[in-house]
């Protein structure tokens, strides 16, 4: 996803003279094309994570559009004073990019582990949030952020995700994509978890059951219609995020019982507790019941009980 991001704004960057790009010292084998084409609007803050959203601020108000860069927890929690008050407060068009989100970075402990990232940047006043499945949907967000004329949260992962959509979707600010079609129930991911959510529904379809696969990229604003309509329409519905409580599983409880729809509905994410063990993401998904077999388990369990009503 990052090697989408950063050639998507590139393009971008080479036709609208507003684009910056900032880092904390990170990303390299990654940011260096933008710095050798535009090295005038590329600026390493160094491990200085607040300085560098306030500058991203101050050059957002004078019309910049401006994407800070660093790793998981570094551009958001290490600075969100400066998001929250120079940034969100004055609307201005600063998109910060996380790269590893959930447990990308897994060797490196807790203190690299984005858990909370998005619960907490969806709070923010005026924030967008996206969270993109796979390298076209960074694409589509990103340059959904460079259109969108205030903050945004991007959350990308960190390398080596399977390719989902082997053409561009239809993407709409603010709308889920149908990633698969079927009536028997919704699986609802975002973030990294959706090429595990695409096999286990293509699995579920070898035993008869029909999966709604449903990718939200976009957080904020959240396609409440969206979820209704899937809710509706299937009775059951499956959440899966990596990521602790506050985001997907959170949003879409409130959006059901809002609308009162009648679904059985069954959240797979992270726990509230911190993850106090280090190892490769496969490894902590495994762990903590994020992956395709834990899908399918939640799908065949969700049916049994609708079978024994």
């Amino acid at each position: 996803m990052r090697t989408a991001f950063v050639d998507t704004l590139c393009r971008i960057a080479e036709e609208d003279d507003r684009i910056w790009l900032l880092t904390g010292d990170l990303g390299f084998s990654v940011l260096e094309r933008f710095a050798q084409r535009f090295p005038d609007r590329f600026v390493n803050a160094g491990v200085a994570e607040q300085n560098m959203t306030g500058l991203a601020a101050g050059l957002g108000a004078t019309g910049k559009v401006v994407f800070t860069y660093s790793i998981a927890n570094f551009p958001t929690l290490r600075c969100l004073e400066q998001i929250r008050n120079d940034v969100c407060y004055h609307q201005v068009a600063v998109k910060v990019v996380a790269v590893g989100g959930g447990l990308a970075y897994g060797s490196a402990g807790y203190s690299h582990h984005a858990v909370e990232d998005l619960a907490i940047m969806a709070t923010l006043p005026n924030m967008a949030v996206f969270a993109p499945g796979d390298p076209v949907e960074a694409r589509l967000v990103t340059q959904a952020a460079v259109q969108h004329g205030g903050p945004c949260y991007l959350r990308l992962g960190k390398a080596g995700e399977p390719l989902i959509h082997q053409q561009p979707p239809v993407f709409e600010f603010g709308k889920a994509i149908t990633v698969r079609d079927g009536g028997d129930v919704a699986i609802l991911s975002t973030g990294g978890m959706l090429g595990a959510a695409v096999r286990a529904a293509d699995i579920l379809a070898t035993r008869g059951i029909s999966s709604l696969v449903l990718s939200l990229p976009t957080l904020v604003p959240f396609d409440e219609a969206g979820v209704v309509a899937a809710g509706r329409r299937t009775g059951r519905m499956i959440t899966v995020e990596e990521h602790g409580p506050g985001a997907l599983a959170d949003l879409v409880a409130m959006t059901l019982a809002l609308h009162a729809v009648q679904t059985r509905f069954s959240p797979l994410r992270l726990p509230r507790e911190a993850c106090t063990v280090a190892g490769s993401r496969s490894e902590l998904l495994a762990t903590y019941g994020l992956s395709m077999q834990a899908i399918i388990n939640a799908v065949v369990h969700s049916e049994s009980d609708c079978d024994d009503k």
